[in-house]
């Protein structure tokens, strides 16, 4: 297998740690707050390079916030103790060459399915337990958590670890970490924190540095993601990879803009090797190319874009964004997109709280802003779990075929202590008929939700208390079915 090469390339690469520079450690996705922190330094202009695209190396953040401190870039007093907050925490996390250990404890009623930015629990109990450390050459993440009667048997997992070394600018790592690539809070078209972590090979950046040359600055600070992934065996092409790319840039300071892509390929039966990935890659992977054919497929593709503007016309931050996701190609382009759109605002009051409201729409059936296709979203006819990691639609966690609306609100006080919450109203699985393989309806269904969640944070750690409803009602029978749910988890710092 093609992945067992790259884990052996990776365990020579280890054998160049003489040769390599500071390790970085990431902000991993997950924490509303820190992200709507993030968010604020980087609409105000401390920070520089994208962040759009999770993790996020905490050098490329610290690199950014060095500029403030040393007077070099100028901020509004009223964004200071959002700088403070992330600053310290960029420090924190970013010293080398001592161990931190770290433990989480929650425990969940109906654990939510479809999963926002927020890391809410995934199962009904989780203890997890792990140790960090970063050194000159190497960065180091280990998590072991276990769960309560999982739906996929996995009751061990190494969810959240990763082993990396550093070469230059660039990092190759062993990951399990969470992944998010996009500006929408409620979901990522492509790749969210919806489904488990795929065990990855992956290779970025660890800063977003401008390219020196004259024909290339224009495109701005930027980032690069690469990682080549194993997905489970128990699925219908068993033992399938995932391959993933995104570029990611701020030609200006108000724009930042990504471009992604995703493959499954290769697994038991279909072809592998780096001739099928070189189809693959150059898109010669759709029937009607010359000489493919249903046995020698390279595999199924989904790329699109998606962009983030920003303006501070009143004062505040005031943003437009969206995401187009291509589920199949057409004269080499992405085709078939499935969409999303939003706009959202945030200020800092006189109290020096700060407060972020978005409201954006999902559509995950092809052509949606054209015309439904249905049956054809995150579905493919060789690979027939579907775009799924252990069950769970790895892009939006609506799945197939939702046309859904969703707002929220994020507030962090100036001590770091954040509420956020989030409404979602809509419909799912709109293409008609039985699909037993939909995670939230086999049928078409109404969909209404609002989820709250406060973190904060204490001598022992911090404590994040969850509550929510959802209610799925079937038009066609009038059956309405209703649940409460809640969680709480404790983590240390």
């Amino acid at each position: 297998m093609l992945f067992h090469a790259h884990m052996r390339l990776f365990a020579s690469l280890l054998m160049l740690l003489p040769l390599a520079v500071a390790a970085a450690p990431q902000a991993d996705p997950g924490d509303v707050g820190l992200r709507h922190d993030i968010q604020v330094l980087a609409d105000y202009g401390a920070i520089r390079g994208p962040v759009t695209t999770w993790p996020i190396a905490w050098d490329a953040v610290l690199a950014d916030l060095e500029a403030v401190k040393s007077g070099e870039v100028i901020i509004p007093n009223k964004v200071m103790p959002t700088f403070e907050r992330v600053y310290a925490r960029a420090e924190r996390a970013a010293r080398r060459g001592k161990a931190a250990f770290h433990a989480s404890v929650a425990g969940a009623e109906e654990p939510t399915v479809i999963r926002s930015f927020a890391n809410t629990p995934r199962e009904q109990a989780e203890v997890g337990a792990g140790v960090a450390w970063f050194g000159e050459h190497l960065s180091l993440d280990l998590t072991v958590s276990g769960v309560d009667d999982p739906a996929d048997g996995d009751d061990v997992r190494l969810d959240g670890s990763q082993v990396a070394v550093d070469l230059g600018n660039w990092s190759v790592a062993a990951s399990t970490m969470d992944r998010w690539w996009g500006p929408g809070w409620d979901g990522s078209l492509i790749l969210s924190g919806n489904a488990r972590p795929i065990p990855s090979l992956v290779i970025g950046r660890n800063r977003n540095d401008a390219f020196a040359s004259k024909w290339l600055a224009w495109i701005g600070p930027w980032d690069l993601q690469v990682l080549f992934g194993q997905l489970e065996s128990e699925r219908a092409v068993p033992d399938a990879q995932f391959f993933g790319l995104r570029f990611n840039f701020r030609p200006v300071p108000s724009v930042e803009i990504g471009i992604s892509r995703t493959a499954q390929w290769c697994g038991e039966g279909r072809p592998c090797g780096w001739d099928t990935f070189w189809d693959l890659f150059l898109g010669r992977d759709n029937l009607g190319d010359a000489g493919v054919t249903p046995e020698n497929e390279p595999g199924n593709q989904m790329a699109g874009f998606d962009m983030r503007w920003t303006n501070r016309w009143f004062g505040a931050p005031l943003t437009l964004y969206g995401q187009m996701i291509g589920e199949d190609e057409a004269g080499g382009f992405p085709s078939r997109y499935l969409a999303q759109f939003g706009v959202e605002g945030s200020g800092i009051t006189r109290g020096r709280t700060s407060y972020r409201w978005f409201a954006e729409v999902a559509g995950t059936s092809c052509d949606v802003v054209k015309e439904d296709i249905f049956n054809c979203g995150y579905r493919q006819g060789i690979y027939q779990s579907g775009y799924t990691y252990h069950q769970r639609i790895i892009g939006h966690g609506l799945d197939n075929d939702a046309l859904v609306y969703s707002a929220g609100v994020v507030v962090v006080g100036e001590g770091g202590n954040a509420w956020h919450m989030i409404g979602r109203y809509g419909d799912v699985n709109r293409g008609g008929g039985i699909d037993t393989q939909h995670s939230l309806s086999p049928v078409p269904a109404e969909l209404a939700s609002v989820d709250l969640q406060f973190d904060f944070s204490t001598r022992v750690g911090v404590f994040e208390v969850g509550l929510g409803y959802e209610r799925l009602e079937v038009p066609l029978t009038s059956v309405s079915e209703g649940n409460a749910r809640g969680f709480l988890r404790w983590r240390s710092r």
